[in-house]
This record gives structure tokens, sequence and C-alpha cells, in this order.
């Protein structure tokens, strides 16, 4: 067996007992490694300690029913894992920054720590082939854009820390606020109907530990308002990443799957990002999503 493989198996058992007792030992057990190596490969592979990794997505499991405010908190703390309400509560702001209780007199987007899909750090597809992993159908394509395309939104920031991803970070999602801001302002815009959105990171002129993050809906070519930001995305070549989600929440999971796999793909094939990283939503008529990142690039220096 593979030894990402091995990790796989305990990373699906954690999920599948997340309010349980979970021994690392029995965990070693699984993975059919000694204590010592499985410790380290489970770092290595993950970016996390195990107890690290289990304590971080009880909280994100449980962020789902503490927005029911039927439910206690000292119940859903005992459900996930946590001994009682102030160990609960401490971990909890430790992550978020914020409290159980303020979280849940006024919900705001959290990121979370996400169950990783380790096959997406191992398997090169060729370009045009769909991989499928864990729910996830992706694929990977260079495409050459011979008109630029034209966006009207807003701008904000958010922290960056380098070599973190969506679904390795935790805290407010600071740019879930950009979007609803965004949201709040399209209907003064004068976007192209069944437009695309976009939503694109750089740095621009964000002040240190931040990134710039522009949102924006698809307007005709010579459209021009002073109230809004303007950005286009320019002639070159690009590899797309699309996949598609089934609503929002799995949407921002995939998309932390999509980043990193994205990434991978890059390396191998001698390829690094080159300065801004948009993601493409377009108009659907059902609850599914359909997403796709352009990712300009240039070589690799050796």
């Amino acid at each position: 067996m593979h030894a990402w493989k091995a990790i796989q198996k305990t990373l699906d058992h954690i999920e599948e007992h997340i309010g349980e007792e979970i021994q690392i030992e029995e965990l070693a057990e699984i993975a059919a490694l000694s204590l010592f190596y499985y410790q380290r490969l489970f770092t290595r592979l993950v970016k996390t300690s195990i107890r690290d990794y289990i304590k971080l997505r009880r909280l994100a499991r449980a962020t789902v029913p503490l927005r029911d405010t039927k439910k206690n908190i000292i119940d859903i703390a005992m459900e996930y894992g946590f001994g009682s309400h102030e160990t609960f509560t401490r971990a909890f702001k430790e992550t978020y920054g914020i409290t159980p209780s303020q979280y849940r007199e006024k919900p705001v987007d959290l990121q979370n720590f996400d169950k990783p899909d380790l096959l997406l750090g191992y398997i090169v597809v060729d370009e045009g082939v769909p991989l499928i992993s864990d729910g996830l159908v992706l694929e990977m394509n260079r495409i050459f854009l011979e008109e630029t395309i034209c966006f009207l939104g807003v701008i904000g920031y958010y922290p960056f820390k380098h070599g973190k991803m969506l679904g390795e970070r935790t805290g407010v999602d600071a740019v879930g606020e950009i979007w609803s801001r965004f949201f709040r302002e399209l209907p003064n815009i004068p976007y192209i109907s069944q437009g695309r959105l976009i939503g694109v990171s750089y740095h621009g002129d964000a002040p240190d530990g931040y990134s710039s993050y522009f949102i924006g809906a698809e307007v005709e070519k010579d459209e021009e308002n002073q109230n809004y930001a303007n950005w286009q995305l320019p002639v070159r070549e690009y590899v797309v990443c699309s996949f598609e989600a089934e609503n929002r929440g799995q949407m921002k999971i995939s998309m932390g799957k999509a980043m990193k796999y994205t990434r991978f793909w890059l390396k191998k094939h001698g390829l690094i990002a080159d300065g801004f990283f948009p993601e493409m939503y377009y108009h659907s008529t059902s609850d599914i999503a359909y997403v796709e990142l352009w990712i300009p690039f240039k070589k690799r220096e050796k």
C-alpha cells in the first residue's frame, strides 16, 4: 500500500468516529505503521499534527449544528468530542477568533480545515481527462484566451499566509464577507444577463500579510462605471481547472481541493502560477455550480 493510502484510511476513520475518543495508537494500527512513523508521516502529508487535525475537524463539523439555536452549546460540544463547554469555547476561539456564542448570535462565514483528499497529490491526469476522487470530478485543460473579458465589481483584502491554501486555513472568512458585499451591490451593476462572475486573488495594493481580492460581474467591453472597480481577464494562455459542486458549502470544499490539485499539476508539468488567480463562476438554473480556475502560468525556473 502506498504511504498516502495508509494515511487516507485513518482520515476516513477519524471522520466516521469524529465524536468518539480516538487513540493515535489505534490509527497507527489501521495504517499498519509504527506509532513513530505514523505520526511523522501524518504530519508531513496533512501539514498538521494528528491531535490538532482531530480538533480542527471536530470544530469544523460543530459549526453546522451551532447555527441551530434550539441545540444547547454544551450538547454540541459533547457530541463532537469536547469534554466541556469551557474546552470547546477555548478551542473555538483559538481557531476562529470568536466564541461559539458569538458565532451563534451573529453567524459569519468561517474557514475550516477540510478533510484532505491525498489522492490529489499523487495522480497526474492528462489534459481533457476527468479525475474522479472522493465525490469531486475535475478536469485540466490549456486554453488560449483570444479576447479580454471585462468585469465590474468590488475589491477587498484578506489575510494571506504562504503555504496555506483554502481548506488549510482557519478563522473568519474575509473573502466570504467580500462576496456578501458584492451581492448587495450586484443589482446596481450593469452586468450581462447570464454572464459570468469572477473572483480574483492578486497582490495589488494590499498591506503586508494580506492579498487583494476582486469580485465582479461580466460586462460589455465599453461599459464604464465610476462607482465600481473594473478588472479584465487578459489575453494569454491559461491552465483551466473545471469542476462542479452540488451547493455552496460543497463548492468551498471542492474549491480548496481543486486549488491544491492545480498547484500539484502545474508543478509536475514544470510550470508555476503567474501573478493572479481567477475563479470563474457560471450561471446555473439548478443548485449545481460549475466553476473554473483560470491559472496564468509561466515555466518554473530550474
